[in-house]
Formats: C-alpha cells, sequence, structure tokens
C-alpha cells in the first residue's frame, strides 16, 4: 500500500483557485500569486497556464517545475501548525513552501519579503 499524502496525487488545479481566493479575500490580486508561483518554480506565465490546463497532480507540478528558486531554502516560519524549515519530505517541503508564500501574500507581506529580496 502506498503511504503518500493525498495532497501528492491532488492536482494542483484544483488547488489553485484556493490561493488566489485565499489572496484575493485579503485585497491582493491572481497576478500576484502568480508571480510567487512562478518565484519559486520557475514556471512562467504560459507553463502555469498549461499545468493548470493539464490538471498536473503536485508531485508532478514540482517534478516538471523549470528550477526550484535558490531562495526557497530562506522561507520559514509556520504554516497549517507545521514549521516549514523542518518538513521531511522534499516534496511536501516544497508544498508547503508554496502555502507559506500564498499565506505572507494574504497576509500584506510585501511583495519583496515574500520572494526573499
Amino acid at each position: 500500500m502506498d503511504n503518500k499524502p493525498r495532497i501528492f496525487a491532488m492536482a494542483f488545479a484544483r488547488v489553485y483557485p484556493l490561493y488566489v481566493q485565499k489572496a484575493e479575500k485579503k485585497g491582493r490580486t491572481q497576478a500576484e500569486v502568480d508571480e510567487v508561483i512562478a518565484w519559486l518554480t520557475g514556471y512562467n506565465a504560459d507553463q502555469l497556464r498549461r499545468v493548470l490546463e493539464s490538471r498536473v497532480d503536485f508531485e508532478a507540478f514540482f517534478a516538471q517545475a523549470p528550477c526550484l528558486h535558490p531562495n526557497a531554502a530562506l522561507i520559514r516560519g509556520v504554516v497549517c501548525g507545521v514549521r516549514v524549515e523542518e518538513v521531511a519530505d522534499p516534496l511536501m517541503q516544497k508544498i508547503r513552501y508554496l502555502d507559506k508564500l500564498v499565506d505572507e501574500l494574504a497576509k500584506g507581506k510585501k511583495m519583496a519579503s515574500i520572494l526573499r529580496q
């Protein structure tokens, strides 16, 4: 039996609107969510659109990502009660990084701070 977390097999396109909704509720934009995703994964707008249309799961989303940002390791803090820098599974850690970035966006942090500049 496969003991992978369910999120690994979940379509990224299923969660993406929730990221956008969370940001928009706090006065941020879909473009800002896309910018955060692009920073973390290296996907450009066309690549992100294709990923959403093809409904790849989180595992494939991160496996096919052009490049994880070298400063991703600077993402620290707690999201969903979990300290992101302590997540042992590499894929789960990438998912938590993305959750944390969207969380920071929704909390009104400046984009330069979110993008670790």
